[in-house]
């Protein structure tokens, strides 16, 4: 007898085991019913309307029969789906972000992760104020506007004042052309006072990954510290959001427990903030388990190859049309590469998940928390982007024109949301090529610009665009934005 209730604020009710196993049974009877796909596909479809185009997304049950179809032709049209959902709502743009380490002190037991307290082969660090300037100039002078702030879980060292104090000090800094325009912060769980804290320190999304939505291996992999409450941990979202953070970011880590069990947790997990909050995530992130100081992915027997990983990209897409698909530089050029095509918006790019790995010449591994598949430059990333006909977005401006939570997901439901990202998209690309770029890179660059601005059908938005690009190449004027 399931307990499921997508509007409880109970963990174990929004996220019902019963209704887990009870889906993944459904979805095995029915993944070669080839009437039911075809009627999943075909809802899935976007559909056009007056305005541009809607979905309606899937079930966590219709999306699991999906996941569970091996049926060549229909996994590939799942595949034609999911690219066409991306493209016509966010168009051609990949959005560029890096990861900021500030401390890699923890009170954590998870043992999956090297920040573990009883590691004792980790060197520990926490940034000091000046520290994090630093860090901030390093990452402003590759070119990036946008960061997510990661720390372990830790009272003593990284208590909320630290992590309000670095915020303020990453928006302070202004160094030659660059600014962080948005801070995404990614720590632990928290109370509804220090979510509000969080929102009035102006940050964008507040990211936190369940790990996994089965309890019992939950309770395992999180044997000692806060972390351990797996109910605090899993209602974390409804805190945020009843702090006023309008924007969260859910993810699970892929290779934990069994992929199809996270998978309908997580969407479980989607709809139950779309039911009780009028809006759904934000963003989903997808990362895979990756070797660590202390940490032996081949340890865990859950571990998932490359089609499979496309395959739940993919079926999130279109479970969750509006959501922004992350994928980090734990993958290589080639998985990322391929994903792109699968439904990811977000990228990160030049990252290091060190405590104060930008600063240093050469990569450091002594407080890293994974290894980075992905090693290339920010201006590499970009080419390889552009090379490959998307568009590099360093855009922030939805966060600070208000166009957040139920209001963001509103334009980006009608398809409005085009009209300002693209334009939007083009100038902060802009920026990038004038201030930091490669000769070869800003050659490929103005090329796509000029293609990209021919796609602009308002003749207003056009000229604002065209007369703000210029601005950006012949002045020192920046920040634009509709």
């Amino acid at each position: 007898m399931s307990n499921y209730n997508v509007k409880s604020m109970k963990a174990e009710e929004f996220i019902s085991d019963a209704e887990i196993r009870e889906t993944l049974e459904y979805a095995e009877a029915n993944k070669n019913n080839v009437e039911l796909i075809d009627s999943i596909l075909e809802k899935a479809k976007p559909q056009k309307t007056a305005t541009g185009y809607v979905c309606a997304g899937l079930t966590h049950r219709e999306a699991s029969v999906l996941l569970a179809c091996d049926i060549p032709e229909k996994v590939d049209e799942i595949f034609k789906i999911a690219e066409d959902i991306k493209l016509k709502f966010y168009g051609n743009r990949i959005v560029m972000f890096a990861p900021l380490y500030l401390s890699n002190y923890c009170v954590n037991g998870c043992v999956y992760c090297p920040y573990h307290l009883k590691n004792k082969t980790i060197a520990r660090r926490k940034l000091t104020q000046e520290e994090v300037k630093a860090e901030v100039i390093a990452l402003q002078d590759m070119g990036h506007k946008r960061l997510a702030i990661e720390a372990g879980e830790d009272p003593k060292n990284n208590p909320i004042e630290y992590i309000l104090e670095c915020i303020n000090t990453i928006y302070s800094v202004n160094h030659k052309n660059g600014a962080i325009r948005r801070v995404n912060v990614n720590i632990a769980a928290t109370t509804v006072e220090n979510y509000r804290k969080l929102r009035d320190a102006g940050i964008g999304t507040y990211i936190l990954f369940q790990e996994t939505y089965h309890k019992e291996s939950y309770l395992q992999l999180h044997p000692t510290g806060p972390k351990h409450d797996y109910a605090y941990h899993t209602e974390a979202m409804d805190r945020a959001m009843e702090g006023g953070i309008d924007d969260v970011g859910l993810g699970v880590l892929f290779g934990l427990e069994l992929y199809k069990y996270e998978f309908a947790g997580l969407l479980m997990h989607a709809e139950h903030l779309e039911a009780v909050h009028g809006v759904g995530p934000h963003t989903i992130s997808v990362p895979r388990l990756k070797k660590a100081d202390d940490i032996n992915p081949d340890d865990f027997d859950n571990g998932i190859d490359d089609d499979t990983f496309a395959k739940i990209t993919a079926c999130i897409r279109l479970a969750v049309p509006y959501t922004g698909i992350i994928i980090s530089t734990r993958e290589s050029q080639e998985v990322r590469s391929r994903l792109l095509n699968c439904g990811v918006s977000q990228v990160s790019g030049a990252s290091r998940t060190s405590v104060g790995g930008y600063t240093e010449a050469e990569r450091p591994h002594d407080t890293e928390q994974f290894d980075v598949s992905d090693q290339r430059t920010l201006d590499e990333v970009v080419r390889w982007l552009m090379e490959n006909g998307h568009i590099p977005s360093f855009c922030t401006a939805c966060y600070r024109e208000g166009r957040t939570g139920d209001r963001f997901m509103s334009l980006c439901k009608s398809g409005q949301i085009v009209n300002c990202c693209h334009p939007n998209a083009l100038m902060t690309l802009t920026e990038f090529l004038v201030d930091y770029a490669s000769d070869e890179t800003k050659e490929i660059g103005y090329k796509l610009i000029e293609k990209e601005l021919s796609r602009i059908t308002n003749p207003k938005v056009l000229e604002i665009a065209k007369d703000n690009i210029e601005n950006i190449k012949n002045s020192n004027r920046r920040d634009f934005r509709f």
